[in-house]
């Protein structure tokens, strides 16, 4: 059975999953979006496929099999990093690499996602280099982050295309209401919940002398500015959503 104790996976990891992504990205790119005119966006959407929900499965697999998750602690938020927590870190930093890569070639002035990859590769990765702890709170809001993921590529993708196809505009207006709102419960109501509970671990002290405090302090900026981002971002498709909805009833 695997200990609770730091045991970093194997070096080899990391470039493989780069190597997985930018093929996956490849793939998109050449093949399953040729036909595009801007193939590179559709390529980034099957790349954020091919990792969001994997991504929740494997965090999910993690949290549940890791063997501290039955000690009388109700928290892991200091616990050393496991084998398989840190494979998940590095599967996400392998798939935000590439397509930090992505935005940097062909969307360099889309500073919001830079900047949101940036920060997000800065958390994971001294969580995984630096700290050797407390990847299990880390998992835990990357299953939310992520938890959206399918939903939102399959909105994203009929919205570069609703205006050269009719399915694809039908199929952004019939998924943007439940999206929205599923992603407003998980962003704006589950995400700043889990963001409270590991601030009011650290801030305990529970986690001195595993968890330096530039540590997660940095961790909890990052992550609650990630998270208002995302709360403003949802509420302006709601403004734009209800803005159509009114515009159309006065058409007809």
């Amino acid at each position: 059975m695997e200990t609770a104790s730091f045991s970093p996976s194997s070096p080899a990891t990391l470039p493989s999953f780069l190597l997985l992504f930018l093929a996956v990205y490849l793939v998109g790119y050449f093949l399953v979006f040729r036909s595009w005119k801007s193939p590179h966006l559709g390529a980034s959407c099957l790349m954020s496929l091919f990792h969001g929900t994997p991504a929740v499965v494997l965090a999910s697999h993690a949290i549940l099999t890791t063997p501290r998750a039955a000690e009388t602690s109700p928290h892991s938020f200091a616990s050393p990093n496991t084998a398989v927590e840190s494979a998940v870190l590095d599967f996400s930093m392998a798939y935000f690499t590439i397509d930090l890569l992505h935005y940097l070639i062909f969307l360099p002035n889309d500073f919001l996602f830079i900047l949101h990859h940036i920060a997000t590769l800065y958390v994971f990765a001294t969580c995984r280099f630096a700290v050797g702890h407390g990847a299990h709170a880390l998992l835990l809001l990357l299953i939310l982050a992520e938890a959206t993921s399918a939903c939102q590529n399959a909105w994203t993708i009929a919205g570069h295309r609703k205006n050269d196809v009719v399915l694809a505009r039908r199929v952004r207006e019939l998924l943007s209401p439940p999206f929205y709102l599923f992603y407003t419960v998980v962003r704006g109501l589950a995400g700043p919940v889990a963001l409270y509970d590991m601030a009011a671990f650290y801030g305990s002290g529970a986690a001195e002398g595993a968890v330096p405090r530039w540590a997660w302090i940095s961790w909890l900026v990052v992550i609650g500015s990630a998270i208002l981002l995302s709360v403003l971002w949802v509420l302006r498709h709601w403004v734009d959503w209800f803005r159509e909805k009114n515009s159309s009833k006065k058409f007809k």
